[in-house]
């Protein structure tokens, strides 16, 4: 995009301002053109943006007495990262001043809308040839839940996604999974291959024996089937392991 006007540089902001010199407060709409996070962004595109910035232009709006930037700094500050505020419950969203039930359905929406659109775009490509995108489809779909849960994705005989579904769920720490169940639905879907993925509430990306266990037995049960797994991935918070790049399948 061609840059007309004012620099596309981050606006020299003044050092975040304490409790006791919060006065006198100045909406955005007060600020100049050039500072205004939304006409950055129509004038420059995202990318120069601030992450706090970014979620000021999502808010749309600020309170009485605090901006737009200023409540996505304080969403920052309490959640400790993007990925982490994008992943809060309603509960805890609510609890940041200024934000509420309505923020957080918007957010929770765009999140959603995010998953879809990975999902649909898996089922228009091999699966094998986008494994970010798998990755990230798997990590916002998992990665925030507070209890184990077993999840397939049914392939086609181009490896595009079927479809994705939540088989088995558990607690904290284990989930009961069931083979000859999978071998079911992987016929219902009129699968050509599976891709296995659980989470680990956990945080930690590792597989156990338990978990390769289960992998060798999902892979027997549909091995006379002729529908092969192609993968197993586990979520744990940032990071996703492939069973497939180990060399475990």
């Amino acid at each position: 995009m061609a840059r007309t006007g004012a620099s596309c540089a981050a606006p020299l902001k003044p050092a975040p301002r304490t409790v006791a010199a919060k006065r006198p407060f100045r909406s955005i709409r007060q600020w100049p053109a050039s500072d205004r996070p939304r006409e950055r962004l129509l004038r420059c595109g995202p990318e120069p943006l601030s992450d706090a910035e970014l979620l000021a232009v999502f808010l749309t709006t600020g309170t009485a007495d605090s901006s737009a930037l200023e409540l996505g700094q304080a969403l920052l500050g309490y959640s400790g990262s993007v990925r982490a505020a994008l992943a809060l419950d309603r509960e805890r969203f609510c609890q940041i001043p200024g934000l509420g039930l309505a923020r957080w359905a918007q957010l929770a929406a765009a999140t959603e809308l995010t998953r879809r659109s990975l999902r649909e775009q898996l089922g228009q490509v091999n699966a094998l040839n986008s494994l970010a995108s798998v990755r990230q489809f798997l990590t916002l779909w998992l990665r925030e839940r507070p209890y184990e849960c077993f999840c397939c994705l049914f392939l086609d005989s181009q490896h595009r996604l079927i479809e994705a579904r939540e088989l088995f769920r558990g607690t904290l720490t284990q989930t009961a999974v069931y083979p000859r169940e999978i071998a079911r639905q992987a016929l219902q879907t009129n699968a050509a291959a599976l891709i296995l993925a659980h989470n680990h509430p956990s945080g930690v990306a590792q597989a156990s024996l338990a978990d390769r266990a289960l992998t060798d037995s999902v892979k027997l049960a549909l091995k006379s089937l002729d529908i092969p797994v192609l993968d197993h991935l586990i979520v744990a918070g940032n990071g996703c392991l492939s069973f497939a790049e180990r060399g475990w399948l």
